[in-house]
């Protein structure tokens, strides 16, 4: 009885080892995310953030290219219109040198801008005169805000020296950018995304502590 029982336990035993195996060696394994969005390139590692850059000055430019356009014969404005001329045209310049960066790197580029974009160039395209001047100056500028974070964020602890370059040079035309669109005095500040709130700074007594120890 106990001879019978053992077998049994050591067929059972040979049972599941060969079930092990053959789930081991059918089921694919699994990958880290954040190794599927890495790769190696000549100018050095190529991350998820790089190319979300890369994507996001390309819809930019998407879109500011077209209402940069608009203001030519919508705005009532000299200053905006000269403004949409400028922004125009440095974008035409970025966008070249986006598309080039992203073939030179292998990072697929969108041909259109996003849902939120082709809404604000549908509103611009709809106005003319004051409500245009208005509504371009503080679209623009809040999307500028926006993007700025991206690319300083990517220039600031990029591995790619390709992207370090690029977004040096993005960096150039944010800034650029946003001060033309103060330039209209259009721009409600008040509107703006405040800045994030600072950590807080530790306890006086503390910090008076810490170098008591030093």
């Amino acid at each position: 009885m106990h001879r019978l029982l053992r077998g049994e336990l050591f067929m059972l035993g040979g049972f599941v080892l060969a079930a092990a195996v053959t789930i081991v060696l059918v089921m694919p394994p699994s990958i880290d995310p954040a190794a599927a969005q890495f790769s190696e390139t000549p100018s050095g590692p190529l991350t998820a953030a790089d190319r979300d850059l890369l994507v996001k000055v390309r819809q930019a430019g998407l879109w500011e290219m077209p209402v940069g356009d608009y203001a030519r014969t919508r705005a009532e404005s000299q200053r905006v219109k000269e403004v949409g001329r400028l922004i125009m045209e440095d974008h035409q310049k970025l966008d070249l040198l986006t598309r080039q960066v992203a073939k030179k790197l292998g990072v697929a580029l969108p041909d259109e801008p996003n849902a939120d974009q082709q809404r604000w160039m549908a509103q611009l395209a709809a106005e003319s005169g004051p409500a245009f001047d208005k509504d371009f100056a503080n679209l623009l500028r809040a999307a500028h805000g926006k993007v700025f974070t991206v690319v300083a964020g990517v220039r600031s602890g990029t591995r790619n020296s390709e992207i370090r370059k690029f977004a040096q040079e993005g960096i150039n035309y944010v800034m650029r950018h946003m001060t033309l669109l103060e330039s209209t005095g259009l721009v409600d500040h008040n509107q703006l995304p405040e800045a994030p709130t600072p950590s807080p700074a530790p306890p006086v007594a503390l910090a008076v502590e810490t170098r008591r120890h030093i």
